[in-house]
């Protein structure tokens, strides 16, 4: 089976307790899981894939969050314990969704996997926007419980029992 990981936003502006949108120490938990993971994928010749987001300075989301993931900047940058190879592709984004505006739908015809499993944050919005984009082009998605944190524990929760009911995701746990 060709497999996809597909890791979200694990930015320093998210996963560093400096960065300005800090998810928690939840967000801290899931790094040796994903790196796990990311050696796991390597060693099968499987494919990792980096989603980042990579705002304007004027950019419209900061109606509703603070400036965060400005391109260019540290907290913009994949978090040192998972930074990737020269062979990993980093797609940049600029909405909740990996496939808003961005090439990974070709990127995915291309790799054409089985299976994609996704890891990273926020459960509650990025993760669960990029998986029901997954899920309405019809790739089975896996979605690594202990490999996804959220501000909040309880939107945490309700994203993951949703990407399971509505969007037909499998949970697990590695």
């Amino acid at each position: 089976m060709k497999r996809m990981l597909l890791i979200v936003d694990m930015l320093n502006d998210f996963i560093d307790p400096k960065g300005v949108l800090f998810c928690g120490k939840s967000s801290r938990e899931i790094i040796p899981v994903i790196k796990d993971l990311v050696e796991e994928c390597k060693s099968k010749g499987d494919s990792v894939i980096y989603l980042a987001d990579a705002h304007e300075k004027d950019d419209r989301e900061f109606d509703r969050f603070p400036p965060h993931a400005v391109k260019g900047t540290w907290g913009a940058q994949v978090v040192p314990e998972l930074a990737p190879d020269e062979e990993d592709l980093v797609i940049e984004k600029k909405r909740f969704s990996g496939f808003y505006g961005t090439e990974l739908d070709g990127v995915l015809k291309d790799l054409a996997p089985d299976e994609v499993w996704v890891v990273g944050v926020c459960t509650s919005i990025c993760v669960m926007d990029t998986v029901g984009d997954l899920c309405n082009r019809d790739i089975p998605v896996v979605v690594v419980e202990n490999g996804v944190a959220d501000f909040d524990e309880e939107f945490h929760r309700f994203a993951l029992a949703r990407m399971e009911r509505v969007y037909g995701a499998k949970i697990i746990k590695w």
